[in-house]
């Protein structure tokens, strides 16, 4: 079976802007700030269309429905929503601050968990993330301080720089600091709980939700400060815990990358560079998300000095 691509959707949002027109040459829908671009996902609200080959057209919930075993392998069900999504985040401005609900607290919120992470693919000058609380910071000193309006006295903050990679955990609190183009991986998840949003107003003019109650019930405290991988001596796996792992493969022009059937489903992003899938002559540019199916035997080759992120495991 051969790889499939999919059409991006684009999201607009308060935070957005053209940057994935500026580095990847899409057409984004004119007159919009594009924060956020979903490149493959299977969510009931939201789905992904094969773009290309022998399924063009056909919503990825459809494919799996048909096809479960050669994309998924034979003992996935094919009603089971696929359980991964990806994104390109492009941070303009400041997002929210923000959590996701842990696993054993979701339900009763009334949401989803939602491990993610965030993989730097340019970052402005003086770009940050806030990932985590400070050593000591109580959910009292945080209440006090979101009501006086400073919780960034409370919040773990940091630099960062183009090929960082930071894992954030459900029951994190978190936003992303402007200047950032970051490919968020993600549990198929859609639950984001704002706890402040910095003054700001939304789209419409208005402040914007938040959900002070949820928000609370969900970061754990007492937990240490998140630390980023940097890029200077990134390992070859950047991610690994119990939904997916994220290997980095950096391919110098000419070389090659192979995958065998039957092993497991795979996603392949192209970060920097270029591929050339060998069977079709096909190209896969800078920006490209790609799911390699179960029963795909594919093989690339860099056409130029490449960068590629692998996610695996999430079956």
């Amino acid at each position: 079976m051969e790889l499939l691509q999919f059409d991006s959707i684009y999201q607009e949002r308060v935070w957005g802007g053209r940057t994935l027109a500026e580095s990847f040459g899409r057409a984004l829908p004119p007159g919009r700030l594009v924060g956020e671009s979903w490149e493959i996902v299977d969510r009931p609200d939201a789905q992904s269309i094969v773009r290309g080959g022998p399924w063009a057209g056909q919503s990825f919930r459809a494919l799996i429905d048909a096809r479960s075993g050669e994309i998924m392998g034979p003992r996935w069900p094919a009603a089971r929503p696929f359980p991964v999504l990806v994104k390109w985040l492009d941070c303009r401005e400041r997002l929210s601050l923000q959590v996701h609900p842990p696993k054993d607290r979701a339900a009763a919120l009334g949401g989803e968990p939602k491990t993610e992470n965030w993989f730097l693919a340019r970052a402005g000058p003086g770009a940050a993330l806030i990932v985590g609380l400070r050593p000591g910071v109580t959910r009292e000193q945080f209440e006090q301080a979101l009501a006086a309006g400073t919780l960034e006295t409370c919040v773990h903050r940091f630099p960062v720089a183009a090929g960082d990679s930071i894992l954030v955990r459900s029951g994190t609190v978190h936003a992303i600091d402007g200047g950032n183009l970051i490919l968020e991986i993600q549990q198929n998840s859609d639950t984001t709980y704002r706890v402040y949003d910095w003054g700001r107003t939304g789209l419409d003019g208005r402040p914007r939700t938040l959900h002070l109650r949820e928000a609370l019930a969900s970061i754990l405290w007492n937990q240490p400060e998140p630390q980023p991988v940097r890029a200077a001596s990134a390992p070859a796996v950047l991610a690994d815990c119990a939904e997916f792992r994220i290997r980095r493969v950096p391919l110098a022009r000419g070389a090659g990358l192979a995958f065998d059937a039957g092993q497991q489903p795979r996603l392949l992003h192209v970060v920097r560079g270029r591929l050339k899938e060998t069977a079709t002559a096909g190209t896969l540019a800078c920006g490209e998300n790609v799911l390699l199916p179960y029963a795909g035997q594919l093989a690339f080759t860099a056409t130029e000095d490449s960068l590629l992120l692998v996610t695996e495991n999430f079956t």
